[in-house]
């Protein structure tokens, strides 16, 4: 979907502030944190719902490895910060 602003930032038409991204998924800050290290985590190809991604369990591995990562290095337990 061209008008979509995750496909603009998957696409590098808006800028983010990436801290993860293979062929598959990209991780980036939040432009509005609910708390410091906040980050969306989405897949590059256009859903209109993260839940309609067709291998949720590789999309969670991914936000998996990330919150692990987060916690590695900020010293905080990241289950409260994910929801």
């Amino acid at each position: 979907m061209a008008d979509c602003i995750f496909c603009q930032i998957v696409r590098g038409e808006i800028p983010s502030y990436k801290i993860y991204e293979d062929k598959e998924f990209l991780a980036f800050l939040d432009i509005f944190p609910k708390t410091e290290g906040h980050a969306l985590v989405i897949p590059k190809t256009h859903y209109p719902w993260v839940w309609d991604y067709p291998q949720t369990g590789k999309y969670f591995e991914v936000v998996t490895k990330i919150a692990k990562h987060l916690k590695k290095i900020s010293g905080q337990d990241v289950r409260a910060l994910i929801y």
